[in-house]
């Protein structure tokens, strides 16, 4: 589907429209969960993928504090070979949880610089980033070798579940979680991930 209104006036970023709404979505939105696409097309595969890798992240969006303290939400991902992995298990060291998709074109502008982001930080805080795509999300992995991104992993959550979770307005979305498993703050925007100011918020979970 395609995203309808005029370019002028969607945001930088995107907003959330799964193709097929679950019944968990269906509820959100009716209690007025938006989840409705503004700033990328709602396509899926090479089609999308010329128009994702053309845009440029933001220099930064505004980070949210008001879930402060919240706790690392119970969630168990897989990936394209099957494997799992139950957010739990990360307690222990700060957290980086980045939502994307491939269809979303801020999304995969900042990816070399979250690649990049977890290189520098080697291994001190965790960069997850788990894809959002709904039509066949196996291909994550691949659509990540492609654009030379070696450190980020291609988790997947298809069903949207920890997008449902965060009440996520649009994507990309990031979170910050501290070693205790607890919440620093929120991103709802893309960001250039490798400027000082960034870094020292990244800081705030070690």
């Amino acid at each position: 589907m395609i995203a309808a209104g005029p370019s002028a006036k969607r945001p930088p970023h995107i907003e959330l429209e799964p193709p097929v709404l679950s019944s968990r979505l269906l509820n959100a939105a009716v209690l007025g969960f938006a989840v409705l696409v503004a700033g990328c097309d709602r396509q899926s595969g090479q089609e999308a993928q010329p128009q994702a890798s053309s845009a440029a992240p933001a220099a930064g969006g505004m980070v949210d504090r008001t879930k402060k303290g919240s706790a690392l939400p119970d969630f168990v991902l897989t990936d394209p070979a099957g494997q799992k992995l139950d957010l739990q298990s990360l307690k222990g060291k700060p957290l980086l949880i980045n939502l994307w998709a491939t269809w979303c074109a801020p999304c995969v502008a900042e990816l070399p610089a979250l690649d990049k982001l977890a290189d520098t930080l080697d291994g001190k805080v965790k960069v997850l980033t788990i894809n959002q795509d709904s039509g066949q999300p196996e291909k994550a992995g691949q659509f990540l070798k492609e654009r030379g991104v070696t450190r980020l992993e291609p988790w997947l959550d298809p069903k949207g579940d920890l997008a449902f979770h965060y009440e996520a307005p649009s994507l990309p979305m990031t979170v910050l979680y501290g070693a205790d498993g607890r919440e620093v703050w929120r991103i709802a925007a893309p960001r250039e991930w490798g400027d000082a100011e960034t870094l020292k918020l990244v800081d705030e979970a070690r």
